[in-house]
C-alpha cells in the first residue's frame, strides 16, 4: 500500500485541499483509496460526507485517525494522510513513520516562507527523512502568478535541496469542488483545464521512483 502524507506545521496552507484532490485523482484512475484524517478539525472527513451524496463516482474510505486506529480496508492501493498543523518533536517523528512520501504545501507569503524554513530544519533532523526513507516534495499553493511575492517564493523554493513540484494557482474551482465533496478532476473539463494542467508534475513525480523511499 502506498502512503502519501500532506504535511506542514503551519495551518491554512492547503493540506486538505491537496489530500482530497490527490485521493480523487487516484480513485478516478480505478485505484482503491483511503484518506486518514489526523486533524481534529476533520476537514477531510467532512469533505467525504459531502461526497457520499453523489452516486456514480468512486468511493473513498474515510478514517478518523484522531479517535481511532488507522486501518485501511484490505486491498487499499493508496492511503492519503492529512496531517494536523502544529506537529512537532515526538509527534512529528511518530506520524512520519507512517509515510513513504510527504508533500509540503507552502503559501506565497513571508510568514509562510519563514515557517516553512523552520519546519524543514526540524523535518530533516528526523532520521527517516535524512536517510531518504521518506521522500519530500514541495508545492507552492494559492499562487497569483506574475506577482512579486510569488517570484520571491519561487526563488526561495528553488534554493532548497528538495523537488519543487509545481505551483497551483489561486482558483475558485478548488472551493467549488470542496463544497460538493468532489475533486478538481471531477468538475467540468472546460472549467478546470488550466488548474488540471498544473497538477501534471505532481502525479508524474508520485508515479516515479524519485518519490519512493530508498531501499
Amino acid at each position: 500500500m502506498r502512503t502519501i502524507m500532506l504535511m506542514n506545521a503551519k495551518g491554512g496552507c492547503g493540506k486538505t485541499t491537496l489530500a482530497t484532490n490527490i485521493a480523487t485523482w487516484f480513485a478516478d484512475e480505478g485505484a482503491k483509496v483511503a484518506i486518514a484524517d489526523f486533524d481534529p478539525q476533520r476537514s477531510s472527513l467532512d469533505w467525504l460526507e459531502a461526497r457520499n451524496d453523489y452516486e456514480g463516482i468512486p468511493a473513498i474510505q474515510g478514517i478518523d485517525a484522531v479517535n481511532g486506529p488507522v486501518r485501511a480496508a484490505p486491498g487499499t492501493d493508496y492511503l492519503i494522510i492529512d496531517a494536523p498543523a502544529g506537529t512537532h518533536a515526538k509527534a512529528l517523528g511518530a506520524i512520519i513513520r507512517r509515510a513513504q512520501t510527504v508533500i509540503l504545501p507552502v503559501l506565497p507569503s513571508p510568514i509562510d516562507m519563514r515557517a516553512c524554513a523552520r519546519f524543514l530544519e526540524e523535518l530533516f533532523l528526523n532520521g527517516r527523512v535524512s536517510d531518504k526513507k521518506v521522500r519530500v516534495g514541495i508545492v507552492a499553493n494559492r499562487v497569483r502568478e506574475h506577482t512579486r511575492i510569488y517570484r520571491d517564493l519561487e526563488t526561495y523554493l528553488g534554493h532548497l535541496k528538495l523537488p519543487f513540484l509545481t505551483h497551483l494557482r489561486e482558483s475558485q474551482n478548488y472551493i467549488r469542488a470542496a463544497e460538493q465533496g468532489l475533486g478538481l478532476f471531477e468538475l467540468a473539463p472546460s472549467m478546470v483545464y488550466q488548474d488540471v494542467e498544473q497538477w501534471d508534475p505532481v502525479f508524474a513525480w508520485l508515479k516515479s521512483r524519485r518519490s519512493m523511499p530508498r531501499g
